[in-house]
């Protein structure tokens, strides 16, 4: 396929540099697959991408890319023309411990916020059957977080009970699959409509964190002083020393989180007395991506988008970004 397509990029880092350029559709080489990009979600990562330095220019944003594969290079055997597919976050991350240095698109490797994209076919994923392409492109981030977290990593189980804070991508899907799964969620979030529409989504119950600020208490509380078995840390700095207090014996703490920043200190006291885990999570594999698709075909999740943008519009979505969604936003590439 030759001809040339629209890209966001960066020839700077900063934001205010943004540009959607025409370049030339790229060629599949060699075991790759050429996309035709359908839609992209956005993370509150791309925020730290496009004001960074030291990326590669020029920079294309973004990780997030479901599509139609519509040209494939010599060598392919996983996916043929007409193939549905998903990008994997961490791009050669196939299974297993997660590897020390591992690339990620729209920030190691490329963006994907194009209207075609060419990668080795080992970096996507069959999309969901029940999902459109906008639904399906909110998986490969927000998604897979929570399903490693909770699943892959956390081995959850019915009847235990999940906190998860904010009203975020990665939150949402926690809430969804938590409780699809029988598992209890509560959900900690400063918005009072926020927490409404949570609990329209499966939540058990909703903790205002302005007017209840002792949020672990009150998690305490709604489980007869037993704790949560499962906390999504999104937040980090001092709310992990909260999180901390609302575990219960043998709970984790999935640490994903850095709003308040990437450093913590917090008493160490609680921790030792629940035998509790704190493991970091950084998204996922190939093969629990896959795991989590099959996952949202068979229990007919349907993931929250908050906006569609046109692509045209996508400094208008980061606009939307700061102020913070319920759930996800997505960019519609192609109508």
């Amino acid at each position: 396929m030759s001809g040339t397509m629209k890209r966001w990029q960066l020839g700077q880092p900063g934001r205010k540099h943004l540009e959607l350029a025409e370049v030339a559709i790229p060629k599949p080489g060699p075991g790759e697959a050429l996309v035709r990009v359908s839609a992209v979600s956005l993370n509150y990562r791309e925020k730290l991408m496009l004001d960074g330095a030291g990326m590669p220019l020029p920079f294309v944003p973004t990780s997030d890319m479901a599509g139609e594969v519509v040209a494939t290079g010599p060598g392919v055997q996983r996916f043929k023309e007409g193939a549905r597919v998903i990008a994997n976050f961490q791009t050669d991350w196939v299974e297993g411990p997660a590897p020390r240095q591992v690339r990620s698109l729209g920030g190691g490797a490329p963006g994907v916020l194009a209207e075609y994209v060419a990668m080795p076919e080992h970096w996507l994923v069959s999309s969901p059957g029940t999902l459109d392409d906008l639904q399906a492109s909110t998986l490969p981030c927000a998604g897979l977080t929570a399903w490693t977290s909770l699943v892959e990593l956390g081995g959850l189980r019915p009847g235990q009970t999940v906190v998860t804070q904010g009203t975020g991508g990665v939150s949402l899907f926690a809430v969804q699959l938590a409780s699809a799964m029988g598992a209890r969620v509560i959900v900690v979030s400063g918005d009072e409509g926020k927490l409404a529409r949570a609990r329209e989504l499966g939540a058990a119950h909703g903790i205002h964190r302005r007017h209840t600020p002792d949020w672990d208490k009150a998690v305490l509380d709604l489980t007869g002083g037993r704790g949560a078995d499962h906390i999504l840390e999104v937040v980090g700095g001092e709310n992990l020393g909260r999180s901390a207090s609302a575990l219960a014996p043998g709970g984790r703490i999935s640490l994903m989180g850095v709003l308040e920043g990437f450093e913590a200190r917090f008493p160490v006291l609680p921790l030792f007395q629940t035998q509790g885990v704190i493991q970091g999570i950084f998204v996922g594999h190939r093969r629990g991506l896959e795991s989590l698709a099959r996952a949202v075909d068979s229990l007919a999740l349907q993931p929250v988008i908050d906006a569609v943008y046109p692509m045209a519009e996508f400094p208008k979505a980061l606009e939307h970004l700061d102020r913070g969604p319920f759930g996800k936003l997505v960019i519609r590439v192609r109508s």
